[in-house]
């Protein structure tokens, strides 16, 4: 078995290694009076983690209040920039531990392809059930400019060199000489770091955004995604080696970026089509570096082995259709070259001339042509793994390279079919008519093949963009293909005539058509999203409404029978608490789910998750496992949300393992399910009715302080950095959806990200521990029942890990300073109070339900990675809150003092890991 204090020597080594080296840089470059100014702060918060000694965390604050610029700008980047080398050590780490798992011949690591093929074997399912099996899994994870990834794109690549050097110092075949090269050009590599700004200076683009996301899909997504496929293949292939696996393709991505509307102005249609263009772009490039390898290394030549008939009697002839003269490949034997040769030009062609394919599948029919000829040469379990790749890259990501999901308000599309209506004389006032008054209209209108539009132009600027839109869509499945966008989700879906309308406007475009014969073609799914609590209770309603209507049937049915529905993490939570809005959202799948199995439609729900704790972030193998089981089966769709794509996507070990353990996830889940449906569903009631009874307390509790207290807002704004947020150039859009400070136009994305920086956390724990405690007190049984919940319900048990984590970066010690920044004292203390002393009961609470001593003991090397971190956060805690103090005092502060809060942002969104 590994030895993990082995390991961990080997993590804390490169720690150690990495702050000297931060050390000497800080020396040369600030003097020994900067190091020694560092170290006297480092060891002082370390003191005061280690053993609380009042004396000595006011001296802390001593120093740091004596700082000085430029000195303190210095301090505060040394900081920063620790944590930025502690991650990147802890990212290797996992790839270390990944590699012994696979030397140790006698242990599988969890979570792995090859573990959850081997539980498959020990379920013994029939092949049939296996394939049946295969053929329902389906993860679709979808990236998102969700702007919390506050770290610069230089800075990454950094990063990225860093982790590589520190990957070849673990080579055990390394001369002395060659890890002396290594030491050098790590410290040269840290050095650029410390001498790189790390804020942008300006504010991303939406097209710096796609830029970003399809940075990921360059350096990693492209090649690893094929290569989670073949190692599923081969594990299938090992396990049963009976039978001959071709494992489909289970793991698909695609994007919002560019294509969500919501809030943000910025993303017009002419933005949406660049964005199509640029992914289109990208795809095309690696196909033709991937034509090229093939050309390369398919020398073989007729006169020494036997092409297929097919490629034989097609070859000449599409030489001539294609290519010019000087374009054919110079030796007539080598015909694997020859055709390669045509494959390349027609895909250089793509989008510009009639020579270009006209579509993904004619490129993957010419490649399958090459691959089953070549194949024929070699011995039958001797598969050509090289064109294999191409072939599934081809399948996965097509000429379109990543599904493009188009997002807008629910109240946008009212508001033009309103005028839409007015202007063919229906009504007059639609806005205001009843649901079933509206419902009556849209289904009328949907049910006559005619248009309303009658013209194109006398309507409004909105409801013009919001019917370009659609135009675009109609244009960009001519152009790119039906795949490159196959959903419409509607923020704020609250009725079933949010849908219609959506219906409506798609068959205005020509998405959805109704023929007068009464046959439908419909090229587009309309999924709602149901984001707050009262949308999560009525979603069942809405949806059973929808699969009521006929005309919605109609759609539905020419769609596959198939509805997607997304679930929001963030407004739910912001709106009801954390411990709340899950249990509402698992509550919801299971309603929406067994209504829709009623109806013989198949569901797919779409888990709009952050990367924070208060946004439902999480591994995800954990955010699988803690869905219903019985909707499992459905597909699951997960956002991977900006502030997560460095930490999970820039290393290809990295992105590997981390879709390898949702794919052994899902496929373990599904497969036990297939084997055993009655035990596989178990949960009993009693759980149930217990997590609905400690929701009610819970939201209670959450309302009373968000809601009910009329100081919260005020407090809110002014003992965290949310002002200061705003001039953090890390996302496109704006920060309320509608320019206003109300509670309710507040995104919930800079809600979390503040509530972070002042380590209060509110939104990852708040009122959890008032909903637990109040469940346990009613009862002398109900303790014991939660523990056997948090043993056997990954639902529940997932939450309570997730509280855990919560409580584990939160610091009510260092939350505190924050209460400096309110110019109330007597309200802050009194808010900080109620905040404080549920933080104690909540942690109390979670070690009685959890029966360990300490928070996370369950995993020792996250619980190490956050105390690692504690002591360095802190500084930077300190820093903020006096700098974010004197900004505050001055009408016009300068630009250096605004520089430093940033980098204290910066800082701690860094140290924390999952900020927003």
């Amino acid at each position: 078995m590994i030895n993990q204090l082995d390991h961990n020597v080997v993590l804390r080594n490169n720690v150690k290694k990495l702050g000297k080296m931060l050390g000497e840089i800080l020396e040369y470059h600030g003097g020994i009076e900067l190091f020694n100014k560092v170290e006297t702060i480092r060891e002082m918060t370390k003191s005061i983690r280690k053993e609380f000694d009042k004396e000595t965390y006011d001296k802390l604050k001593e120093e740091i209040h004596h700082l000085e610029p430029p000195k303190r700008k210095q301090v505060i980047r040394a900081f920063s920039i620790y944590f930025h080398l502690i991650n990147i050590a802890e990212q290797n780490h996992r790839i270390r531990r990944r590699r012994q798992y696979q030397l140790e011949d006698e242990s599988k690591q969890p979570f792995s392809i090859e573990n959850a093929v081997s539980k498959v074997k020990s379920y013994a399912l029939t092949p049939d059930m296996i394939e049946e099996v295969l053929n329902d899994l389906s993860i679709e994870l979808i990236i998102t400019a969700h702007p919390t990834e506050a770290t610069k794109r230089s800075v990454l690549e950094i990063q990225k060199r860093i982790s590589i050097i520190l990957d070849e110092l673990d080579n055990p075949l390394a001369t002395r000489k060659e890890l002396e090269l290594l030491d050098e050009k790590l410290f040269n590599e840290v050095t650029t770091l410390w001498q790189t700004d790390e804020l942008r200076h300006r504010k991303p683009q939406v097209m710096d955004e796609v830029r970003n996301g399809l940075y990921y899909f360059d350096q990693t997504l492209f090649d690893t995604l094929p290569a989670v496929h073949e190692e599923l293949e081969q594990q299938f292939n090992e396990y049963f080696p009976d039978q001959d696996w071709n494992v489909p393709n289970i793991i698909h991505f695609g994007s919002w970026i560019g294509g969500d509307r919501d809030g943000n102005p910025n993303v017009t249609p002419e933005i949406t089509w660049q964005t199509l263009q640029m992914q289109r772009d990208l795809v095309l490039s690696k196909y033709e570096e991937a034509v090229q390898e093939l050309m390369r290394r398919f020398s073989q030549s007729s006169s020494r082995i036997k092409v297929s008939d097919e490629l034989d009697e097609t070859i000449e002839a599409d030489e001539i259709k294609y290519l010019n003269t000087d374009e054919k490949w110079h030796i007539e034997s080598e015909i694997y070259r020859r055709k390669f040769a045509v494959i390349l030009k027609r895909v250089r062609n793509v989008g510009k001339s009639s020579l270009g394919y006209k579509n993904a599948e004619q490129f993957l029919d010419d490649l399958i042509q090459i691959r089953d000829s070549a194949e024929t040469h070699q011995p039958g379990d001797k598969k050509l793994k090289i064109i294999r790749t191409l072939i599934r890259q081809v399948e996965l990501f097509g000429f379109h390279l990543a599904t493009l999901d188009i997002r807008n308000h629910s109240g946008e599309h009212e508001f033009a079919v309103s005028e839409m209506l007015q202007a063919v004389g229906i009504t007059s006032d639609y806005s205001n008519l009843s649901e079933e008054e509206k419902v009556s209209i849209l289904t009328g209108a949907l049910r006559d093949p005619r248009p309303l539009l009658l013209f194109e132009d006398g309507y409004t600027k909105e409801t013009q963009k919001v019917l370009q839109v659609f135009r675009m869509i109609k244009k960009a499945h001519a152009e790119f293909g039906k795949r490159s966008i196959e959903v419409y989700l509607i923020s704020m879906t609250q009725s079933a005539s949010d849908l219609l309308e959506v219906l409506l406007l798609a068959k205005e475009a020509g998405i959805y058509r109704l023929y007068s014969d009464g046959h439908v073609e419909s090229d587009l799914h309309v999924a709602p999203l149901l984001e707050t609590i009262d949308d999560l209770i009525a979603g069942p309603n809405i949806m059973k409404t929808m699969f009521e209507i006929d005309v919605y049937r109609n759609h539905l049915a020419e769609r596959g029978n198939h509805q997607e529905i997304m679930l929001g993490y963030s407004d739910g939570s912001k709106d009801g608490g954390t411990l709340t809005a899950n249990w509402k959202l698992f509550k919801a799948q299971l309603e929406i789910h067994n209504m829709a199995k009623q109806y013989d439609i198949r569901l797919k729900f779409f888990h709009g998750r952050g990367g924070s704790l208060g946004r439902g972030g999480g591994s995800l193998n954990t955010s699988i496992l803690s869905q219903p089981v019985e909707t499992l089966g459905d597909g699951v769709k997960i956002t991977e949300q900006g502030e997560v794509l460095s930490s999970r996507y820039l290393l290809k070990d990295i992105s590997y393992r981390n879709l390898e353990q949702a794919a052994s996830a899902l496929l373990d889940a599904c497969a036990k399910v297939s084997a055993d449906p009655v035990k596989s569903h178990f949960r009993q009631k009693e759980w149930e009715d217990a997590m609905e009874n400690i929701s009610g307390h819970s939201l209670k509790k959450y309302q009373s302080l968000v809601f009910g207290d009329k100081d919260f807002l005020t407090y809110f704004n002014q003992a965290t950095p949310l002002r200061e947020l705003g001039a953090l150039n890390i996302g496109s859009r704006p920060m309320s959806r509608k320019n206003s400070e109300r509670f309710e136009d507040l995104r919930a994305i800079p809600w979390v990200f503040a509530w972070t920086q002042s380590r209060q956390m509110i939104p990852a724990w708040y009122a959890a521990g008032t909903g637990l405690n109040t469940y346990i007190e009613e009862d002398a049984t109900h303790l014991g029942k939660l523990q056997i919940m948090y043993k056997e319900w990954p639902f529940f048990r997932s939450t309570i890990n997730n509280l855990q984590m919560a409580l584990m970066k939160a610091d009510m010690t260092t939350a505190k300073e924050y209460l400096n920044l309110v110019d109330d004292k007597q309200m802050a203390d009194r808010i900080f109070k109620n905040i404080s002393d549920e933080y104690n009961l909540t942690r109390d609470v979670l070690l009685r339900i959890t029966g360990n001593e300490d928070l996370l003991s369950h995993t020792p090397n996250i619980r190490e990675s956050v105390h690692r971190r504690n002591p360095y956060v802190d500084p930077l805690n300190f820093l903020q809150v006096e700098l974010i103090r004197q900004l505050r005092e001055q009408d016009e502060a300068p630009d250096e003092l605004v520089t430093e809060v940033l980098l204290t942002i910066n800082g701690v969104a860094a140290g924390l890991v999952n900020t927003g």
